[in-house]
C-alpha cells in the first residue's frame, strides 16, 4: 500500500536525540532556544518561540493578542478543528467566512462582508490550508482597514511563500506545528512567530504558566513548553525541510501532468504563492467511489475534512453560510505527496486514478452513483 503520509526520520535525528539524552536537559533547555532561534531565521521573522504542538501555538497566540470574551475572530470553516477551537480557548467567538473556491483557503471578500456584519470583531485567522498560503495581502488590507490582528495558521505550510515572502512572516503572528505527517515533524510541537516583541513575550509567558522570572508568575498561563527532545528533532527536520518540500513539489506537478484528462479537478496553485503541498488534494463527484477503487489499486487516501468545522457537533450553536466550504468538504480527497515516495510511486498513484476512469466512472456515472 502507498501510504497517505510518511514520515522521514533517519539517522541525523537518532544522533540529535541521543545528544539531549546524554547531556540530560530533557526538559526546556538550550536545544529548544537553538531551534526557535533556527526557525526564526528559516521564517525571516525576530521572533520564534516553541509549544507543545500547533494547537497550543495557535491558543498562545490569541492570548498574547488580548482575545478574549466578547471579541470575534473571523476565519474558515475548512480546516481542522483546532484553528477554530484555539479562538474559543482564549474566549473569543469564531465567526466563518467561506473560502475561495480555486484555492479553498479563506475568501478576502467574505471576510470583508463578515467584518462589516458583526461587532467586536478583533482578529482575522488565516489558514494554508494544504500547504498553499491563502491570499495575504488582501487580508491584511481588510485587517488594516478595521485595525484587526491578522494571524496565520501555517500548521500544513512550512516553507511556502507568498508574493516572495516566507509564510510565517505575512502577518501579526503565525502559528506552526510539528506533527508526525507535516511538512516536517518534531514528534509533537508547534512553533509561534512575529516580528513583535511584546507578542513573542506574552506567547512564550503564557506557554510557560505566566512566568517573568524564577518563581515570579505575573500571569494566568499553562504549560505549553516544548521538550528538547522534540526540539533536537526538529532542528534536524529543518535542515531537511528544503529537500522534503522540492520532492512534495515535482511529486505534485507530476500528478497534475498525468491527471490533466482524468474527472478530477487537480489543486489550484495561485500566481501569487508557492505551495509545500503539505496535502495534494483534488476534488470529484464520486469521492467514494474513487477511494475504494484506489485501495484496491493499493494506494491510501484521505479527506480533510469531511465535515466543516460549523456543521461539527461542538459548533451546533454557530451559523455559517458558507456554500463553497461545503461542497468542497462533499468533493475534496486527498493523494499520496509526501517525499518518501519514489518515481514508480507517483506514477502508480496517477495509474491507479486513470485507471478508475477507464473502468469504474462510466458504470458509476451511468448508475447515478454520487458518494460523498
Amino acid at each position: 500500500m502507498i501510504p497517505i503520509a510518511d514520515p522521514q526520520l533517519g539517522a541525523a535525528e537518532r544522533d540529535a536525540v541521543c545528544e539531549v539524552l546524554e547531556d540530560g536537559q530533557l526538559a526546556d533547555g538550550p536545544v529548544v532556544r537553538e531551534f526557535e532561534s533556527e526557525f526564526a531565521d528559516h521564517t525571516g521573522v525576530e521572533h520564534a518561540v516553541a509549544t507543545t504542538n500547533g494547537t497550543t501555538a495557535l491558543h498562545a497566540t490569541f492570548e498574547a493578542l488580548g482575545v478574549g470574551d466578547g471579541d470575534r475572530v473571523v476565519t474558515t470553516p475548512f480546516s481542522f478543528v483546532a484553528s477554530a477551537n484555539a479562538v474559543r480557548l482564549a474566549g473569543g467567538t469564531p465567526v466563518f467566512a467561506d473560502v475561495d473556491p480555486d484555492t479553498l483557503t479563506l475568501d478576502p471578500d467574505a471576510v470583508a462582508d463578515a467584518v462589516a456584519r458583526h461587532d467586536s470583531v478583533a482578529a482575522i485567522l488565516a489558514v494554508h490550508l494544504y500547504g498553499t498560503p491563502a491570499e495575504m495581502r488582501d487580508l491584511r488590507d481588510v485587517a488594516d482597514d478595521h485595525g484587526l490582528a491578522l494571524v496565520e495558521d501555517a500548521a500544513q505550510a512550512h516553507g511556502a511563500t507568498h508574493r516572495g515572502e516566507p509564510v510565517g512572516s505575512l502577518a501579526d503572528a503565525a502559528c506552526f506545528s510539528f506533527y508526525p505527517t507535516k511538512n516536517m515533524t518534531s514528534g509533537e510541537g508547534g512553533m509561534v512567530t512575529t516580528d513583535h516583541d511584546a507578542v513573542a513575550e506574552r506567547v512564550r509567558r503564557f506557554a510557560d504558566h505566566g512566568r517573568t522570572e524564577g518563581y515570579a508568575h505575573a500571569d494566568l498561563g499553562h504549560n505549553f513548553r516544548m521538550t528538547s527532545l522534540c526540539a533536537a528533532i526538529g532542528r534536524a527536520q529543518l535542515r531537511r525541510l528544503p529537500a522534503f518540500n522540492t520532492a512534495r513539489r515535482e511529486h505534485a506537478d507530476r500528478l497534475t501532468e498525468r491527471l490533466a484528462d482524468t474527472h478530477v479537478e487537480t489543486p489550484t496553485e495561485p500566481a501569487a504563492a508557492t505551495s509545500v503541498y503539505h496535502q495534494y488534494t483534488v476534488q470529484t463527484d464520486y469521492r467514494e467511489n474513487l477511494r475504494s477503487h484506489l485501495a484496491d489499486e493499493g494506494v491510501q487516501t484521505g479527506v480533510y475534512y469531511p465535515t466543516p468545522i460549523h456543521e461539527q457537533p461542538a459548533y451546533d450553536d454557530f451559523e455559517a453560510d458558507c456554500p463553497v466550504a461545503e461542497r468542497a468538504a462533499d468533493r475534496v480527497v486527498s493523494l499520496p505527496v509526501h517525499p518518501g515516495l519514489d518515481d514508480a510511486d507517483v506514477e502508480a498513484v496517477a495509474s491507479a486514478v486513470e485507471s478508475f476512469d477507464a473502468t469504474v466512472l462510466p458504470e458509476t456515472a451511468e448508475a447515478g452513483e454520487v458518494s460523498s
